[in-house]
């Protein structure tokens, strides 16, 4: 690391001597402006019937960052946001002054190049430049798998990115040199403005709520606290929106709403868990937690098919196939089947607890019969969950928002999704009685108070809200990150999150 920083530094040094050369020359090195009027992609799908050694009249202007060099910069490899053109620098086309500034760019400066369109006899479609403008100096060196013959050969120990973790800290170094990366980045923005668009034409309208909440609530986690200095009052960063969205729709704004959310959870990071990450949540009013599966399975379904073209996708390996409708198991039911205990039958926490000891499942920590199964489903089912399938029917001990099932007092009309053995969906028949739901908040404050750092506490003014009338509804919650992990075949949430969340470099 140390021989890299010190290259790193020569390499920098150099680049700041040319600023000085820059200067001389009366060359403002960081400009404000460029007329663009073409990008890569446009131009390399216009002149695709070019023939080789065919050059035209037409004359553009491109603009990106400069990715290689050849022969003393008289090739030059140009990226922008839409893909690569080769620029072609000669001094039969460039005046004196402008091939002395050539030799002053670097990979990884971004320079804008006009120019007549022509092909190489070799058949790479190129501009020819007729005048270049240096738009932004790099003084730093990119990873040496991007950077040219000659300066790899003097750089022979040097790699920026053989760290993993640096491609996450320095996400910007990160999308310059790696193609797939903008590609998973450009397809997370696709399938988020599938999910709007897809919501909206369905009759559902968009909303958005606080972030900063007076009390953590909405779900089971620990929040993240704050503190506002006018108020002078401990705030919490949003678990969820749900408790706000509901709000909404006793007050009747409108019978189908949602919101894109940032969320923030004091939990922690693996591969399927960031403490900051991306929800979409809705509610609507008179449907029941059946219509909510059809939708879910509908919207991922569609979305794949928008984005991927396909309902059939792979991830790492395993063929998933997303085309509705999806299979439904109750957790009780899909306990039993890998495990052969039926907790139907089994009333007490205690005797869960014994069951649970028989097939290697430690629940002495769990509270309730609840707790126990969500435990035995977590490690004995969920690794078995590949293809897509609606867990239903969970206990009312642990769905504190979630309407009392219909048939089965002990169990709620709440379902979570699974694809790929993750939970990417999670959903109610909601809770709407306010006598209930107080009930439910005591039993979780109680349960706060008894140690559970996850409990939700007695929201007061959520119950007003629903003394006042909230219709039946159905509510569902996806985790957006979860779902472009699956799209774009991504091992890890750090690899969908532009900046994930790192721990501190210590000075």
């Amino acid at each position: 690391m140390q021989d890299q920083n010190h290259t790193q530094n020569a390499i920098r040094n150099t680049r700041i001597q040319k600023l000085t050369e820059l200067a001389d020359k009366g060359i403002n090195p960081y400009p404000y402006s460029f007329d663009k009027n073409a990008s890569a992609e446009a131009l390399q799908k216009k002149y695709e019937n070019l023939t080789a050694g065919e050059e035209t009249q037409d004359v553009y202007s491109v603009a990106g960052r400069v990715m290689a060099m050849r022969n003393s910069g008289m090739f030059i490899d140009l990226m922008d946001d839409s893909g690569k053109i080769q620029i072609f620098c000669h001094k039969e086309n460039l005046s004196e002054e402008q091939m002395k500034l050539l030799k002053l760019l670097d990979i990884g400066d971004i320079v804008g190049f006009t120019g007549t369109i022509r092909r190489t006899p070799r058949g790479e479609l190129s501009i020819k430049a007729t005048s270049l403008k240096l738009l932004s100096k790099s003084l730093l060196p990119l990873p040496n798998k991007q950077i040219s013959k000659e300066v790899r050969e003097q750089l022979e120990n040097f790699n920026s990115f053989s760290d993993v973790e640096n491609k996450y800290r320095q996400r910007y170094v990160d999308l310059i040199v790696n193609e797939d990366v903008r590609e998973t980045f450009k397809k997370r923005s696709k399938i988020i403005q599938k999910i709007r668009e897809y919501l909206t034409a369905q009759g559902f309208l968009e909303v958005e709520t606080p972030m900063l909440h007076p009390q953590a609530g909405g779900a089971n986690a620990r929040p993240f606290i704050t503190h506002h200095n006018a108020l002078d009052m401990d705030m919490y960063m949003r678990i969820a929106p749900e408790l706000y969205l509901k709000r909404l729709m006793v007050g009747g704004l409108s019978e189908k709403i949602f919101e894109i959310n940032r969320s923030f959870r004091n939990e922690g990071i693996d591969t399927r868990h960031n403490p900051e990450f991306t929800m979409m949540e809705l509610y609507q009013a008179y449907v029941d937690y059946n219509e909510m599966m059809a939708l879910t399975e509908n919207l991922i379904s569609s979305i794949a098919q928008d984005v991927l073209g396909t309902m059939k996708i792979t991830y790492q390996g395993k063929e998933i196939d997303l085309t509705p409708p999806w299979d439904r198991k109750t957790m009780i039911g899909a306990i039993q089947e890998y495990t052969g205990i039926d907790f139907g039958e089994v009333y007490t926490v205690e005797d869960a607890k014994s069951k649970a000891q028989e097939i290697g499942i430690h629940a002495d920590d769990c509270d309730n019969w609840g707790q126990v199964l969500d435990l035995i489903f977590e490690e004995k089912v969920e690794p078995h969950l590949i293809q897509p399938v609606h867990i239903i029917d969970y206990p009312r001990d642990i769905s504190p928002l979630a309407k009392v099932h219909r048939d089965n007092d002990r169990l709620t009309e709440r379902f979570e999704t699974r694809v790929n053995g993750w939970e990417i969906a999670n959903a109610f028949s909601e809770l709407t009685d306010p006598i209930d739901q107080r009930a439910r908040f005591e039993a979780q404050a109680l349960a706060k108070v008894n140690g559970d750092e996850e409990a939700m506490e007695i929201d007061e003014d959520f119950i007003c809200a629903l003394e006042h009338g909230m219709p039946p509804a159905g509510g569902l919650g996806i985790g957006i990150d979860r779902v472009v992990m699956l799209l774009t075949d991504s091992p890890s949430i750090r690899d969908v999150i532009a900046f994930p969340t790192m721990r501190k470099i210590e000075k």
